[in-house]
């Protein structure tokens, strides 16, 4: 029979302080299954209480000369292994908000990039298609949309009549949705290809 087992807990503190290695196995061998367990309740995971204990009797070994018990060895070792179980909650829960904001700015920084670079695409793809426009189709047209100026004031501009700026801009209309609808039905075929 081991001669530590017969000490009691504050005995094996004293020991342990002095640097009694075997004190702290005795220490370790007399606490260690009800903290797993205690742990394990509540964790639910057995490589996280392995860490937890582990955690909590090095710090024991590293602290033995300054730790100074004002309760008994068995309060001192529950509420350790109780803070230890609250970091490790508290540090889930931290990574799961962390892992969650992530998740959400990822699915929406890919929703806003993917938005922009469709835009961007359909954008080009209007400037491509006025740019193919007959050159005085164009130049109404650009006129109208892009300066916003009024069909008369247009007609004025250019030493045209009013219903000349009219038919010309209702053409541009018309031919660019032919094309910008031809080009959107390829596109969707694309995407689903």
């Amino acid at each position: 029979m081991n001669a530590y087992q017969e000490y009691s807990d504050l005995e094996l503190m004293t020991l342990i302080s002095e640097d009694d290695d075997q004190a702290f196995g005795e220490i370790y061998q007399r606490y260690k299954g009800v903290l797993f367990m205690h742990a394990y309740r509540i964790l639910g995971s057995e490589e996280e209480t392995k860490d937890v204990l582990q955690e909590l009797f090095t710090a024991l070994w590293t602290k033995r000369n300054s730790i100074v018990l004002k309760v008994s060895l068995s309060s001192y070792l529950y509420g350790a292994i109780r803070n230890r179980i609250f970091d490790v909650i508290a540090h889930k829960k931290v990574e799961e908000r962390y892992i969650d904001s992530l998740a959400t700015f990822i699915e929406e920084g890919e929703c806003v990039t993917d938005h922009q670079l469709r835009e961007n695409e359909l954008a080009a793809l209007i400037e491509r298609e006025i740019a193919l426009l007959p050159p005085k189709m164009r130049a109404v047209f650009e006129l109208s949309r892009k300066k916003n100026l009024s069909y008369s004031e247009i007609a004025d501009e250019l030493h045209i009549s009013d219903k000349t700026v009219k038919k010309q801009v209702n053409n541009a209309l018309h031919i660019l949705r032919v094309k910008l609808d031809i080009a959107f039905i390829i596109t969707v075929f694309l995407t689903f290809i």
